[in-house]
């Protein structure tokens, strides 16, 4: 299994000959106020997309659409019809909630819980409940997509590597997601022999990094401190955008 980290909480896991993309946002500028920091990505079209949850910043209408119609979606309950009518009608999409277990290719891919707002955004009548994915194939990852922390984690296992957010877009967060320390927690729960740190470091509403530049480029760090204290037999790789791990071995670093 090869992770490939693109920002943000995208993520290309490969595995089997079989690729999944999780919350594509793959555009160098996002809506009118946020700018990524990085090269967009550039890579081949997945297998299929994996969505966790509405929020734009996750389920991006122009990275869509820029994928070819043959890339299948899987996607929470409640966000099929609003994507069929917003990309055109003529995606394979898939709707899950937790339990499910649907397969691409060599890959087998089950949701799991997380505990997020369910709407686009506040106030909108479109919702869709929150959902984690585990990808199974000669490995597993859990993609935790947004999520706090709940009691249910600690049965994911056994995973191999864990892709978990550790920031947002701003210089505070609120409920839903996971800072630095309480993504440790949450690794400490689900016990992967590898850990990512995602959701950090890339879009930034404009001007907002001279407020706390120390929130572009710290979680990730603090991240890979706090788990050391927290769960020491987890290896910690924080991946630069467009940088890669192989999971072959847990217990040998690649």
């Amino acid at each position: 299994m090869r992770i490939t980290w693109w920002g943000h909480a995208t993520v290309a896991i490969d595995d089997g000959g079989t690729t999944v993309l999780t919350d594509p946002v793959l555009r160098s500028r996002f809506a009118h106020l946020y700018r990524r920091r990085g090269p967009a990505p550039r890579l081949p079209a997945p297998n299929a997309v994996v969505i966790s949850h509405l929020h734009a910043d996750h389920c991006d209408l122009g990275s869509l659409r820029g994928l070819p119609a043959s890339t299948a979606l899987v996607v929470p309950k409640g966000a099929g019809a609003f994507l069929h009518r917003k990309l055109g009608g003529v995606r394979e999409i898939q709707e899950v909630v937790a339990g499910d277990e649907v397969t691409v290719g060599s890959l087998r891919i089950s949701a799991v819980p997380a505990v997020h707002p369910a709407g686009r955004s506040p106030g909108s009548r479109i919702r869709a409940a929150a959902v984690g994915y585990l990808v199974k194939g000669k490995r597993t990852a859990w993609f935790a997509g947004d999520t706090d922390l709940f009691d249910g984690m600690s049965g994911f296992g056994p995973v191999d590597v864990a892709l978990v957010p550790v920031w947002g877009w701003s210089w505070t967060i609120g409920p839903g997601h996971l800072g630095p320390a309480e993504a440790a927690e949450a690794v400490r729960r689900v016990a992967p022999g590898w850990a990512v740190p995602v959701h950090w470091g890339t879009l930034w509403p404009v001007g907002f990094a001279r407020v706390r530049p120390d929130r572009f480029t710290e979680p990730g760090p603090e991240f890979a401190r706090f788990t050391a204290e927290k769960a020491p037999e987890v290896r910690v790789r924080v991946l630069p955008p467009g940088s890669s791990l192989q999971v072959d071995d847990v217990r040998s670093p690649q």
